[in-house]
C-alpha cells in the first residue's frame, strides 16, 4: 500500500514538460543540421538543378562529378594537408602555452598577476583585424612572408585560451594537492606536467576543438601572408573556385562539404571530453 502511494506521489517518468523540452531540442538540432545537409544536397547536384524553383531537397547523383571538378581546379588534398599541418601545430602549441600561463595565473603568486591578467582580458575586446597591418609589418621584417611560421607563431598565444585554462585550473585543481607536491620536493614544472595536466584533459579537449576549428577556417591572414599557391591552406584554395563569370554552385559546395569533414571527425573524436568539461562545472562565475 505504501509503495503504491509512493509511486502516485513521486514524479512521473513521462510528463508534458519533458516532452516539450525534448521536442524543442529535437527541432533545434534539426535546424542546426539543416544547413550542413543542404550543403551536401547542393554538392550532389548540377547547377541547373540547384537553380530550379522549388529547389531540390534530396541528394542527387553528381557528388563524384562535382568533386572531380574541384580536383581539376585546385590541389585540394595538398591544401588540406597544409591546413592540417598548420591547424595541428597551432593547436598543440596553444594548448601547451595557454595551459602553462593558466596554471601560473591560477596557482602561482607573483607581482602584478592580476593587472597582467586584466590586460590579457582587454585584448579579447580588440578586433583581430585592427592588428593586421602591424602584424604584417612584423612578419615582413622577420622574413616570414610565404612561410608557415607567419601563421603558426602568431596563433600560439590565445587570450581566450589563457582565460579558459586559468578558470578551469583555479576551480578544478585543488590547492592542497599542489602544496603536497611542493612539500614532496616537486618543481613547478613537474607539478604542472604530472599533476595539473592529467586533471585538465577535458579543458584541453574543449580548447583544442575551438582553436583547431578557428585556425582551419581562417581565411584572411593566410590569404595575406601566403602567396605561393602550393602553400595555400584549404580555405584560401577554395577561393579559387569562385568564377566571376559563372558560379558552379555544385562544385563550390562539394569543395566546402569535404573541407568540413575533418572538423566533424575532430569533434567526434574529442566530443566526450568536450561534454565532460562543460558538465563538470569546473568553470564558475
Amino acid at each position: 500500500m505504501d509503495r503504491t502511494k509512493e509511486k502516485e506521489v513521486g514524479s512521473p517518468r513521462f510528463s508534458i514538460k519533458k516532452l516539450a523540452v525534448y521536442l524543442f531540442l529535437l527541432i533545434a538540432s534539426l535546424a542546426s543540421l539543416f544547413p550542413f545537409y543542404y550543403m551536401f544536397v547542393m554538392a550532389t547536384r548540377l547547377n541547373r538543378e540547384i537553380n530550379q524553383v522549388p529547389p531540390p531537397f534530396t541528394p542527387g547523383r553528381d557528388l563524384v562529378n562535382n568533386f572531380q571538378k574541384v580536383l581539376d581546379n585546385i590541389d585540394f588534398f595538398g591544401a588540406m594537408w597544409n591546413s592540417l599541418v598548420v591547424s595541428t601545430s597551432v593547436t598543440i602549441g596553444t594548448l601547451f602555452l595557454c595551459s602553462l600561463a593558466g596554471y601560473a595565473f591560477a596557482k602561482l603568486a607573483f607581482k602584478g598577476k592580476n593587472v597582467l591578467f586584466v590586460f590579457i582580458l582587454i585584448t579579447m575586446m580588440v578586433p583581430p583585424q585592427l592588428g593586421l597591418i602591424p602584424q604584417y609589418y612584423i612578419i615582413t621584417e622577420l622574413g616570414w612572408l610565404n612561410d608557415y611560421r607567419a601563421i603558426i607563431v602568431p596563433g600560439l598565444i590565445n587570450a581566450f585560451g589563457i582565460f579558459w585554462m586559468r578558470q578551469y585550473i583555479k576551480e578544478g585543481v585543488p590547492a592542497e594537492l599542489i602544496e603536497a607536491a611542493r612539500m614532496d620536493g616537486c618543481s613547478t614544472f613537474r607539478i604542472y606536467w604530472n599533476i595539473v595536466v592529467p586533471m585538465i584533459l577535458p579543458a584541453f579537449a574543449t580548447l583544442g576543438i575551438i582553436v583547431f576549428m578557428q585556425v582551419w577556417n581562417d581565411f584572411l591572414w593566410p590569404l595575406v601572408v601566403l602567396r605561393d599557391p602550393s602553400m595555400h591552406t584549404l580555405q584560401v584554395a577554395l577561393r579559387s573556385l569562385n568564377d566571376a563569370r559563372q558560379m558552379d554552385y555544385g562544385m563550390i559546395m562539394s569543395g566546402t562539404f569535404w573541407a568540413t569533414v575533418p572538423l566533424i571527425i575532430v569533434f567526434l573524436l574529442f566530443n566526450r571530453l568536450f561534454i565532460d568539461s562543460l558538465s563538470e562545472g569546473a568553470v564558475k562565475s
